[in-house]
């Protein structure tokens, strides 16, 4: 039996560095489907009609990647109709598992990307929070000088301290690696610090973020110089995408009063024949690139990979024209002009589009592997060439990674310290993977001491520990499950990224695609990339030194060949150092570059120059699309919304820049002039919605600051205005249309509030559910959209940089799988409160108001790209979440923001055996809402093992099924969500008896796993009791597509208590445990299993499950407790409806509102608390939640595991 070296788990004090984003160069390209893999993505995900490459098929060969599925195989023609496969029913259960077939994968495939225009810039400040089991890191453990300043006022908008470095006060030196709480911004100093004579310049943090930021103002910087950030016009007209030109036409002129208490002034508007233009109507629309259609016949088993990647055809790229092939070396030599180390001061020519902007992709692999190979970047310069041994050409069979040097090379040995260096080099510096025996090791040197990835230690770690499920029933752990820590050295872990960032679903690469198969385990990554974060090292630089093959940003994973050179850890390119780089603003030293900031945090910000723009930046835009018909009028949200307005006007995120407008619309839509010097707002109404037009496209948007008072008799009036309307219909179709004009010259966000089915003019809907399929335990149908209309509005809005919010509450069914693809392309977000009345549901009511508070505050990027790379071997092919693929690998995201998560599923398309660790680095690219571009950079390291029980030790559970629920929903669209609960259930399946059969030499009747994967059949069941998977159970249409949304956009954290809520027992609660929280005792109750048999009438019980509370209370409580708790006598007092507990001044009462109060902290939606008796009617939905018992329609957490055993023994 192997057994690997030491791993295990995050200990209680484990902190986590934090983590951040960066944009990855490989260009990914989308995978070839195989014989197994047809249907897996709906033919309903049609390709867009703008930016979009779907190619011919490759060759077709497999080992690339894992399958899931047992289901038997059927021809498919690629693009079929979804539902063209149905699973096998089993006998035993509604879970559908058919026969045994082995896995099979296919290989990704590297053609010529494509490039497309887009218009950029983006924005984003920071609201700080902390998740709720990691705490950030001192990134690095260093410390920054303890300096004392007074303090000044407020200044930089975004939050910065900005330190010249000329006349720095003395430093106390110190030996302390911690941070000092502060985010840090380090600005790259000339060579040589300047003279002691200007005094240091401290601005106040505005933003959220504590900053540092340090300067020179020698040197020209992005805040010194804004003239800089500034391109053409016509550079940004040319990168405009595709605009709806649409003509004008008249509409009949009325005359509509608004009610006599609204201060409006009404005006109802006739098309203006040929005299308006919409905005943007003469842009140049990009050319779309031809689309073909695979012609083989393709199978189906199991859960796959394939047709089509959430928002862009997943195949293997056809050869591109020679247009094509010119346009990416034009893009290339663009971004070439930004030097190798991207010198934000250089003069490169405006890019054209984002692709350029981030960067590309590794040119020899793309080369290798396309039919139509892409140039090599053209050579870059630098700012100041000198002569530079010439770099070897990198390979993984050369010696990787450099060797030490000298502690001064020849040229240094009698070289002074640089002037008022300040900080003698024993102060605090960064202590980096480079300071072991040698100065410089490689990363060859580094993973000899991982202790020893060949797994032949004699000791078994915990992970592997065989377990037998079916006779250890109490397998969930008493507190919660922490993330795998990578088997790194102990360096490297501190240098790592926070897994609330960035994880892997196996924390052990395997070195081939062959081994990973054999696990039968899937590979991907889970990524939180705007989180908010409380310490962020902020660089303002005017270098960013980025590899010059594939622009992966230099990071703490790459290594020094010696002073002057660096080798990349993605491609192994041999880099030059810049001469800027040399010097370390924290020491005041010189020829230390593997002390810089950047080399020892995982998680840093860059700010950008107006090289990765491809506009000057765009203020930050908010405009408000209001469902204003008999029905949204009835429900009452018009009152909520304006009151929140009202309250978070000035906590808006943005500048003196920001612009605010308002739509309503019922069968007409309603427009409102806020133009400063009005004395009240003006109603524009226009009736003709087949010809929807902008009356005044200039008044509409307004700034808020000008137009303040306006715009809050506006929301005081609204609530009243249409309080008397008898109009039923909704034209939602023609509001989005007119809001999309409205907004296409800036991008921005729409926030569309809806209630009720759209009825009139363009994107109509029809009801499609039938009430009595709700509980159906065979077909459940119209889980994908009934028109394309919202999809294609939503390309053309993220084309334009707009994203679109939507929030549904409705009281009936409203298609949200057809209403939903106007976030999910447009990189929006889903907001949805059923049943949603401000009187008759008043839980709904706060949670709107709550979730409004949040949504209207948090901080926002805008005009964002982001790219993932990984090292040369992998490669990514499927991406999950709310976004548009605008190239084989980038991905466009009109807004980001920090609750919105992403998942990427990976493929071993070559041997890594040349090396022992991998990174992949993510590189976020916004526009803050300050006005500043921004770079986010995360990058994971992670070790590459051989043995097959290395692999399973290595398993995140919870990773890995957030990623399998993420396929499965695709799968559900696609294909049957017959069909996904099969491949659910084969995934356990077929991991557990590869693990059998060539790890565990165990001889048991029992059922056996690892211990890191114990809870994988658990949380597969638990997936399958959830209302996106579950059947025989009543669940209605719109819920079930909600439940698939938040899968598919929310981070693991939120997820998983989504999946397999938490269970705790309140009534006893001691401070034996418990933390301390800002000056709150908060108690840390043990986490019960999710069965009945955990309960007793004499208890309480809080059940956690993401967006919602329940407090189940026995009938024999005690009456204490319901009393210094509830502020009931007995149970028998205690109303049906509860949804608040008292602030009561008892110690029960104080404890059990602290844990509450600690549970609701950071969640992107505010959950609502439903206190839930006893045999009372309400107690259904709770004991809906605990998946370990047995229901009609679903096994039992017992019979499902016997129900994995026969499946593995047949």
């Amino acid at each position: 039996m192997q057994v690997p070296s030491g791993y295990g788990l995050h200990p209680q004090n484990y902190i986590a560095p934090s983590g951040h984003y960066s944009q990855g160069p490989g260009k990914m390209t989308s995978l070839p489907l195989d014989s197994q893999c047809a249907g897996y993505y709906s033919g309903l995900y049609t390709i867009p009609t703008q930016n979009v490459l779907t190619p011919n098929t490759a060759s077709q060969q497999p080992g690339a990647q894992q399958m899931y599925g047992r289901v038997p195989p059927a021809p498919h023609v690629v693009g079929s109709t979804p539902g063209s496969f149905q699973g096998a029913a089993s006998s035993a259960s509604h879970l559908h598992t058919s026969a045994s077939q082995p896995y099979s994968s296919f290989v990704n495939h590297y053609s010529s990307p494509a490039m497309y225009s887009a218009n950029s810039s983006v924005a984003s400040q920071g609201f700080p929070s902390t998740c709720g089991h990691y705490a950030l890191s001192t990134v690095s453990n260093a410390t920054y000088p303890s300096v004392s300043y007074p303090s000044l006022p407020a200044g930089d908008p975004y939050g910065q301290q900005i330190f010249t470095s000329q006349n720095a006060p003395p430093v106390r030196p110190t030996r302390d690696h911690s941070f000092s709480g502060q985010n840090t911004a380090i600005s790259h100093p000339s060579p040589l610090p300047p003279p002691p004579s200007q005094p240091y310049h401290q601005q106040q943090n505005l933003s959220g973020y504590n900053t540092f930021s340090w300067s020179t103002s020698g040197l020209p910087s992005t805040q010194d110089n804004p003239v800089r950030n500034h391109t053409s016009p016509t550079a940004a007209n040319n990168n405009l995408t595709n605009t709806v030109a649409d003509s004008l036409s008249c509409s009949v002129m009325q005359n509509v009063q608004p009610p006599k208490s609204s201060p409006v002034v009404s005006t109802v508007l006739s098309g203006a024949s040929s005299a308006r233009t919409p905005p943007a109507a003469n842009r140049p629309i990009e050319p779309v690139a031809s689309v073909t259609q695979p012609s083989e016949l393709l199978q189906q088993k199991g859960m796959q990979y394939g047709e089509y990647v959430n928002n862009q055809a997943s195949s293997a790229p056809t050869p591109l024209s020679s247009t094509s092939d010119d346009e990416e070396e034009e893009e290339e030599d663009e971004e070439a002009g930004v030097d190798s180390s991207s010198t934000t001061s250089s003069a490169s020519p405006m890019p054209n589009s984002y692709d350029a902007l981030e960067g590309g992709s590794y040119p020899d692999m793309l080369s290798s592997s396309a039919s139509s190979p892409a140039p090599d970047p053209a050579p870059e310069a630098d700012p100041a060439p000198a002569p530079a041994p010439a770099a070897p050409q990198p390979s993984k069979t050369a010696k990787p990674f450099g060797y030490g040097y000298p502690t001064l090379q020849p040229g240094y040995q009698n070289a002074t310290a640089p002037l008022n260096s300040g900080v003698p080099p024993s102060g605090p510096v960064y202590s980096g993977l480079q300071q072991y025996a040698q100065q410089y090791p490689g990363m060859n040197q580094l993973s000899s001491s991982l202790g020893g990835l060949s797994l032949q230690s004699s000791t078994q770690p915990e992970s592997l520990r065989p377990v037998n499920l079916t006779q250890e029933r109490n397998i969930l752990p008493m507190t919660p499950v922490w993330a795998p820590v990578p088997n790194l050295n102990l360096d490297l872990k501190k240098l790592n990224c926070s897994p609330d960032s960035f994880r892997c679903t196996l924390t052990n690469i395997p070195q081939t695609q062959a081994l990973l198969n054999k696990a039968k385990l899937p590979l991907g990554l889970l990524l939180h990339p705007f989180r908010d974060l409380t310490q962020l090292p902020v660089i303002t630089s005017n270098t960013i030194v980025r590899c010059r093959s594939c622009r992966t940003y230099i990071n703490p994973f790459v290594s020094f060949i010696d002073q002057r050179r660096w080798k990349c850890n993605l491609c192994y390119r041999v880099n030059d150092v810049p001469e800027e780089f040399m010097y370390n603003p924290l020491t005041r030293s010189y020829g230390e570059p593997h002390k810089r900031p950047e080399v020892q945090n995982s998680t840093v910000e860059f700010i950008a120059s107006s090289d990765y723009m491809l506009r000057p930046p765009q203020p930050a835009v908010y405009l408000f699309v209001l469902d204003v018909s008999h029905n949204a009028v009835e429900a009452g949200y018009l009152t909520i919304l304006c009151q929140s307005l009202l309250e978070n006007l000035d906590k808006l995120p943005g500048d003196s820049r920001t612009r605010i407008g308002f739509m309503t619309f019922d069968s007409t839509i309603h427009f409102y002039n806020l133009q400063e010097g009005l004395s009240q707002p003006q109603m524009l109404i226009v009736s003709d919605i087949d010809d929807v037009f902008l009356p005044t496209p200039d008044s509409l948007l307004v700034n808020l600051y000008e137009s303040k008072e306006l715009i809050k008799d506006l929301l005081n009036a609204l609530p009243n205005m249409f309080i008397n309307t008898r109009e039923t219909h909704s034209a939602l179709g023609p509001a989005l249309q007119a809001a999309f004009k409205l907004m296409s010259p800036t991008g921005g966000r729409v926030s569309v509030f809806q209630t009720q089915l759209p009825s009139l003019g363009a994107g109509l809907l029809q009801s499609r559910e039938d009430p009595n399929q709700r509980s159906s335990t065979k077909v459940v149908q119209h889980l994908g959209p009934a028109t394309d209309f919202y999809k294609k509005l939503a390309l053309d809005c993220s084309g334009q940089q707009t994203a679109v919010d939507l929030f549904l509450l409705s009281s009936q069914y409203s298609d949200l799988a057809s209403l939903a693809c106007m976030s999910k392309y447009s990189a929006g977000c889903i907001y949805y409160y059923p049943s949603f009345h401000c009187t008759h549901n008043p839980s709904q009511a706060e949670k709107l108001q709550k979730d409004l508070k949040r949504y209207l505050t948090r901080k926002i990027g805008f005009e964002a790209v982001m790219r993932i790379r990984c090292t040369k071997g992998l490669s990514m092919h499927t991406f999950h979440g709310n976004f548009f693929v605008r190239s084989t690998d980038l991905l466009s995201l009109a807004n980001i923001n920090p609750d919105a998560g992403f998942a990427v599923q990976l493929s071993i398309e070559e041997s890594l055996t040349d090396t022992s660790l991998v990174c992949f680095q993510t590189a976020l690219l916004y526009t803050s809402s300050k006005g500043e571009r921004r770079i986010r950079v995360h990058t994971l390291c992670l070790p590459v093992v051989s043995s097959l029980a290395d692999v399973y030790a290595g398993v995140d559970v919870q990773a890995a099924i957030c990623l399998l629920a993420n396929m499965a929903v695709d799968r559900s669209i696609s294909s049957s969500l017959s069909d996904a609960r099969d491949a659910l259930v084969n995934a356990v399946v077929d991991s557990l008896s590869a693990y059998g059969s060539t790890v565990s030499n165990l001889q048991h009747s029992g059922l056996i796993a690892p211990t890191s994967l114990k809870l994988f059949p658990l949380y597969v069941l638990a997936l399958l009791k959830q209302k996106a998977f579950r059947t025989g159970t009543s669940t209605r249409l719109d819920d079930r597509v909600y439940a698939m949304c938040q899968i598919k956009c929310q981070p693991l954290v939120h997820l998983m208590k989504m999946i397999h809520p938490n269970l705790y027992r309140i009534d006893r609660l001691t401070d034996e445990g418990a933390i301390h929280v800002n000056d709150r005792v908060v108690p840390q109750p043990p986490l019960q299993k999710l069965s009945a048999e955990k309960l007793t009438r004499e208890g309480a019980f809080l059940m956690d499950c993401g967006s919602v509370f329940y407090i189940w209370i026995g009938k024999g409580c005690d009456n204490n407790f319901i009393e210094d708790v509830l502020g009931y006598p007995n149970f028998a007092s205690i109303p049906q409806k509860m949804t608040h507990l008292p602030e009561l001044d008892t110690l029960s009462s104080e404890r059990a509102r602290s844990f509450i109060t600690w549970l609701r902290d950071n969640r992107p939606l505010s959950p609502i608390l439903h206190v839930v008796k006893d045999e009372s009617p309400a107690k259904t939905e709770f004991f809906q939640h605990l998946i370990e018992d047995r229901t009609e329609a679903a096994f039992s957490y017992y019979e499902f595991l016997l129900h994995v055993q026969q499946q593995i023994c047949k």
